[in-house]
């Protein structure tokens, strides 16, 4: 309200006749009423006195904040690390493991000793720091990477502080995790490629560099409300993933030759240098502007961040996906809305091949899992290719079958159908078992080993390849159509509080499939074996009855055939009265 304004206000004030008092309003004129002492007062109003409000301390509200928080947890940090001391020991094993497979690798890696084979090798790394960087964007570009969660917007968002200082930590926290995060990942790789210690180590900084440069871009762009150039930043260092993992296949495939210059063995440090400029110049620009970004931008991250942290509590990836696909559609809008076709399970496969049509985003992860086949041959690890592929085939069938996961997840609706569970998956599962085929044809020449691998026949060739594309098909129908927690059976007690079993096994759905069939071709089996396997999980899946509801059945038919035997026998029937 401007000065002019209090200023009548005070005025008409003065001037105005004095009205009766709410004390003596409230008693009716009566002087001992139960607002006597409030006789004398004055009722008009007044405005306090033009002043500077008191600078706050950004710091000291978010540590307002943490005190609060931290004041009402129920278990020190030390209790948590006490309980979960077999985490520990699982760390511990995998951690051998791992070692173990690595040594292993680095014994492989000594056999590599043709051109073809060392030139892959090398090209590796390149194919490593790209997809990092694809991954980095595709992150920050969902959550961020600057976010708040609701109670800092509520509470902090609205009082007068500075953004820059308050959102400072989170920028650099973004910034440390993008540059530590694929570090391990990077040495795993390097390492399993057969590098020497200094290349495992010029490989690791550049890639960790280059994943926290990328980072702080996506967050200087996040101050201007830019998300297409980040997008098209995305879609450049994706090309140059897949277009390095196609050279590494031809290389090794023979078709195309590969000599490395002298100055390659020096492109990681220059990488490395280069991503820790552009990572401290990104981070000061960005630092500058981040007053400039919406609460509501940030607000959204951290909603974002909130529902995953749930989905990952119950250890469903299934939630997680999602709600990621919930907000990708709310992100797009709306769409035009497309008649189906087709009467019966028709219809239902028709709207599958209509869905290709409108959203074929999924078909680029689909090519993508093709070229696993091929660089597993071109590095050397045909022995588990088939399990690595089928594995890559669940992850790029899922978003087909999301008409699989709907009907699955929500009995009512699939009640309104006039079909069985049987045909309901059969008809779903049409559309993805032919783009399954169409994979299949893709990656046979891999299989009958044709880019380096080792070489089969093509009755065994063909054998295979159908093992591996029913092994993702079937991976991905079980990974989609897996029953929620029920929290209603008995728990599990471990140390760490009581466990659910089936949200450990919710960890471990598609690639206990994947594993049942594909173990038989890594371990040396006849190859009728995998199929007769994939064939037996196809009627598990397709009848979608779990143990109760299968036990359940069986006990309605066993009193309907008693019920049909007494009528045969003449004996009268003994109808229980009904109780309440």
């Amino acid at each position: 309200m401007s000065k002019k304004s209090r200023k009548l206000i005070r005025q008409q004030g003065a001037t105005a006749a004095p009205e009766a008092t709410p004390a003596a309003q409230a008693s009716g004129g009566d002087a001992q009423g139960p607002y006597a002492e409030y006789a004398d007062r004055d009722w008009n109003f007044h405005f306090l006195p033009d002043a500077d409000t008191d600078p706050a301390d950004e710091r000291a509200l978010h540590r307002l904040m943490q005190a609060w928080r931290h004041g009402r947890a129920s278990r020190t940090i030390g209790q948590v690390l006490g309980d979960a001391y077999f985490m520990i020991f699982s760390l511990a094993v995998i951690g051998a493991m791992v070692v173990n497979l690595v040594l292993t690798s680095q014994r492989g890696a000594a056999g590599c000793t043709t051109v073809a084979c060392q030139s892959s090798r090398g090209l590796l790394p390149w194919a490593l720091l790209f997809a990092v960087g694809t991954l980095t964007l595709v992150v920050a570009r969902i959550f961020g990477p600057v976010l708040a969660s609701a109670a800092e917007g509520f509470w902090l968002m609205d009082a007068p502080v500075s953004r820059s200082r308050l959102l400072g930590g989170r920028l650099r926290a973004a910034v440390l995790l993008a540059f530590l995060l694929p570090a391990p990942i990077a040495v795993l790789i390097t390492m399993l490629s057969g590098l020497p210690a200094s290349g495992v180590v010029a490989w690791t900084l550049a890639t960790a560099a280059f994943s926290a440069a990328l980072m702080a871009y996506a967050a200087f762009e996040q101050t201007a409300e830019r998300t297409w150039s980040v997008q098209v930043v995305q879609w450049i260092v994706a090309a140059l993933a897949t277009a390095v993992v196609v050279w590494l296949v031809l290389v090794s495939a023979g078709v195309a030759a590969l000599a490395l210059p002298g100055w390659a063995e020096q492109a990681p440090w220059a990488v490395a240098a280069a991503g820790v400029v552009v990572t401290l110049a990104f981070v000061i620009l960005t630092f500058r502007r981040l007053n400039l970004i919406r609460r509501a931008r940030l607000l959204s991250g951290g909603s974002l961040v909130s529902g995953m942290q749930g989905a990952m509590f119950a250890l469903d990836l299934g939630l997680a996906r999602d709600i990621l696909v919930e907000r990708e559609a709310v992100a797009r809008g709306h769409v035009k809305p497309t008649s189906g076709k087709g009467l019966g399970a028709t219809a239902l496969i028709w709207r599958d091949a209509q869905r290709l049509v409108r959203f074929p985003k999924p078909f680029l992860g689909l090519a993508a899992s093709a070229l696993v086949p091929y660089t597993a041959d071109a590095l050397g690890l045909g022995f588990f290719m088939p399990f690595l592929a089928a594995l890559a085939l669940v992850a790029a069938l899922i978003p087909f079958l999301g008409s699989l996961r709907v009907l699955s997840r929500t009995g009512g609706l699939a009640r309104t159908f006039p079909f069985s569970t049987a045909q309901i998956r059969n008809a779903t599962i049409v559309v993805p078992g032919l783009i399954a085929w169409v994979w299949a044809v893709a990656v046979f020449p891999a299989v009958l080993g044709l880019t380096g691998g080792p070489t089969r026949t093509v009755p065994d060739a063909l054998m295979v390849t159908i093992a591996m594309g029913a092994a993702g098909l079937l991976g991905a129908v079980r990974w989609q159509t897996a029953k929620q927690v029920d929290y209603n059976r008995p728990m599990m007690a471990t140390n760490a509080g009581g466990v659910q079993p089936s949200l450990i096994f919710n960890l471990f759905r598609g690639l206990d499939v994947v594993a049942a069939v594909t173990a038989p071709l890594i371990l040396g089996a006849p190859l009728w074996v995998s199929l007769a396997i994939a064939l037996v999980i196809y009627f598990l899946l397709r009848s979608g009855a779990n143990m109760e509801e299968m036990q359940e059945q069986a006990k309605e038919e066993r009193e309907a055939l008693e019920r049909e035997k007494a009528q045969r026998a003449g004996e009268k029937i003994k109808v229980r009265r009904p109780t309440r």
